[in-house]
This record gives C-alpha cells, structure tokens and sequence, in this order.
C-alpha cells in the first residue's frame, strides 16, 4: 500500500486595521523609538479594535486559508484553535469561530501551548489524518496580547501585537511533512506568565490593583532558554531524519526579537536558509506569529511546492517545537 503524504492544502491570516508606531509606543511607554528599533528590530504592530476579540481574527484567517482551498466550512472535521487569550476562560474559543464560518460538522478544541501553539496544533491534525485518511482540519493560531499589556513595563509592551494565522491540514499528492520534535519544560515556568485570573489566583481587586492579569516576561532569561534550546531540537530533527541542514530552502520562526532570530538562525546552522520576518510590521503576535508569517510567504510566492521548509517555535511552558515539511499547498 503507497504512503498517504500529510501535509499543509492552504494558508490564510489577518492582523487587525490599526497600525501602532514605534512612536506610540515610544510615548506611551516612556523610551526613545531609536532603543526600540535598536533592542528589536521592530518598527510596528497591530491592535485590534475595540469590538475585536480573538476569536474575530481567527475567523478571519480561517476563511482566508478555507477560501484559498477552494473548501466549504461544512467539509471540515476538525477546528483546532491555539491561543493563550481567548475571548473568555469559556466556552472553548473555536466553538465561537465555529459559530461564526458555519463549521458544523467539524469537532473543536482549544490548546493552549502559548507561543508554539500553531506547530503543536499541526502535529496533532496530522496525527489526526494518519488516523482518518479522508478528514480536514482547520488548525488556526490567534492571540490578542494588547488587552494584557503593562505599559510601565518597556521589556514586554514594545514588543507584542495581535494577529491570526490558518492552516489546513489534510491528505496531499505529494510528500509533506517530514517530522516534528515538540518539547516541554515546565521547570522554566516563571520565564513567561500571566499570573492572576485562573483557579489559583481568580480574578479579584486585589490581582487587578496588583497587575496580576498582566503579561509578564523575563526577557534575557528567554533568550538564554531558547538559544541553549532551540539549536539541538533542530540538529535532533535534522539527524533523525537525515537532512542536511544546508538542504533547508526556508526557516519560518516564532517572531520574538529580530537581534534573537539574527543569532538564533546562526548558531541552529540555518544560515544557508531565507529567514522569513515579520516581526518589523507585526511584532511578536503569540502562537500567531509562525502562522502568519508561513501564509505571508506563500502568498508572496516565495514557497516552491517541494522547497524543504523548517517551522520554529518557543515560548511560555517553556515551550519549543520544530517541523520540517516539503511545501505541498498550491498558490
């Protein structure tokens, strides 16, 4: 019996209308735009409107990545949503997108891997079509991190925005994924944490006057984590699967500092691949960034079908996660 091939059938993302400059931020947070540009490479990011929730980018980016499929909502098994700051502790998040594109025969749930979301969602619609040869799965990544911002706080305020990014998932003709290495270490909880408003710190005057509900991160105790990290998760994908890294065409990282991806590219051995950016428009978008910058590449028509592709993520948990997959979406 012939292998069934795996792999992406479509992209989609949406980052909200309004357009937040250094400038804004620089005022609000009280440092000069030259520290930001110079600390991140960043230059803007996007809020979401006032009547904008996470679930309203996710649909979005879902009917973009639908629409390019050439797919109606009904003909979805599954909806697996990644976000770290859904619309509400319940009901799940993708039951709201559901309602809202008309997904009725898809099953859905929330996982919440913050900032490697997209790839753990990937991982489980592929195991989920290994199973079910026939199915499709909409694996949507979302974050609205502005709602959770302390502008006092200059290390985490400059660098988040809001964004959605889709993908779907299913049978191809042609190979597509290879393999993920996905990995967990709970023992660095505290790099990246909001705090209050679950069951051990409910949501309460005093978590609020405290700035409990707020994100929080420990900016160089990150960087140490994923440079120490990062680059032996892709030398295990790389050995285990026998791929040169040199074979690599593109590297499609989580979006957190652009000084961190110029290092990071290097020391993972990923020089000879295009890192794909979108950090200086967007920001760090949460478990969105790596979606959204995988269908800004695919659009552009920078992914060849068959170029060797290499996903990369890390964020709170802490969390990391590679993939490594043969292009299979049409343009």
């Amino acid at each position: 019996m012939a292998r069934q091939h795996i792999g992406i059938l479509s992209t989609g993302s949406y980052v909200p209308k309004e357009e937040i400059s250094n400038e804004e931020v620089a005022a609000r947070v009280g440092v000069e735009t030259e520290w930001i540009e110079r600390k991140t490479q960043i230059l803007g990011r996007r809020y979401a409107a006032p009547s904008e929730a996470t679930s309203d980018l996710a649909a979005q980016a879902a009917e973009r990545a639908l629409e390019q499929a050439g797919l109606d909502p009904e003909q979805l098994d599954y909806v697996i949503l990644a976000t770290s700051t859904g619309d509400s502790p319940q009901p799940p998040t993708s039951y709201l997108v559901q309602n809202r594109i008309g997904a009725w025969n898809a099953a859905c749930f929330d996982i919440n891997v913050v900032c490697s979301g997209f790839l753990y969602g990937l991982e489980l619609a592929r195991f989920i079509v290994a199973q079910r040869p026939a199915a499709r799965v909409l694996v949507i990544a979302a974050d609205v991190y502005s709602r959770c911002l302390d502008f006092s706080d200059r290390r985490t305020a400059v660098l988040l925005g809001d964004g959605a990014g889709a993908a779907v998932v299913s049978a191809v003709p042609e190979p597509g994924f290879v393999a993920f290495r996905l990995a967990s270490r709970g023992d660095a909880q505290r790099l990246i944490r909001v705090e209050a408003g679950g069951s051990r710190l409910p949501a309460s005057e005093a978590t609020l006057a405290e700035g409990g509900h707020h994100f929080r991160m420990d900016g160089r105790g990150v960087r140490d984590f994923v440079m120490e990290n990062f680059p032996p998760l892709v030398a295990q994908l790389a050995e285990e699967t026998g791929t040169g890294l040199d074979r690599i065409r593109h590297f499609v990282p989580h979006q957190p500092n652009g000084v961190l991806l110029g290092q990071l590219s290097i020391q993972a051995g990923l020089g000879a691949a295009r890192t794909h950016r979108t950090l200086d428009r967007y920001g760090n978008m949460g478990s969105a960034s790596v979606a959204v910058t995988l269908d800004e590449a695919h659009r552009s028509g920078e992914l060849r079908p068959g170029d060797l592709v290499l996903l990369g993520t890390f964020g709170g948990g802490m969390s990391l996660g590679a993939a490594l997959l043969h292009w299979s979406a049409a343009s």
